[in-house]
């Protein structure tokens, strides 16, 4: 497995981890809004992707990189490849390539009462990460609980 910059072909594969996941977020692949920020972070150079030997994405990355409060908008990686450490892989090369300076790294996640608080692992792995729960978040686009988690970057 190798971490890159996302490329324009890397474009259905990213839907194809959006569709693995919709039934937590609500739809996404035919969304244009979702469509058009996976295609504005690919042009920016701030998608990334874990692809096998074979060239399949694995997992995927948005990344706002906007010093001093960085951003995780989206990281998924396929249902059948998660606790491979390919996250983890995804996390650190972004830290590796965006992060600049002090700050902090932020992302939404389930809230502790969603349903997918637990079933995605999500919050546990930010946690293993060294990420700490923050504040409330707006809703997600099914209505379900989302809040903020946090990395202090040095």
């Amino acid at each position: 497995m190798i971490v890159r910059v996302a490329r324009e072909q890397d474009f259905p594969g990213l839907l194809g981890l959006a569709a693995q996941v919709e039934h937590w977020f609500g739809p996404m692949v035919e969304d244009p809004g979702f469509q058009s920020a996976v295609e504005k972070h690919i042009r920016r150079s701030t998608a990334l992707v874990a692809v096998s030997s074979g060239s399949d994405v694995l997992g995927g990355l948005l990344f706002g990189a906007k010093p001093p409060i960085y951003r995780a908008h989206w990281l998924v990686v396929s249902e059948r490849e998660r606790g491979k450490g390919i996250g983890r892989a995804l996390m650190a090369d972004a830290k590796r390539r965006f992060v600049l300076g002090p700050g902090s790294i932020e992302v939404a996640t389930f809230g502790a009462d969603h349903p997918g608080a637990v079933a995605s692992g999500a919050r546990v792995f930010y946690e293993r990460l060294g990420f700490t729960p923050a504040e409330a978040a707006d809703p997600g686009p099914e209505g379900g609980s989302r809040q903020i988690y946090r990395l202090d970057v040095a």
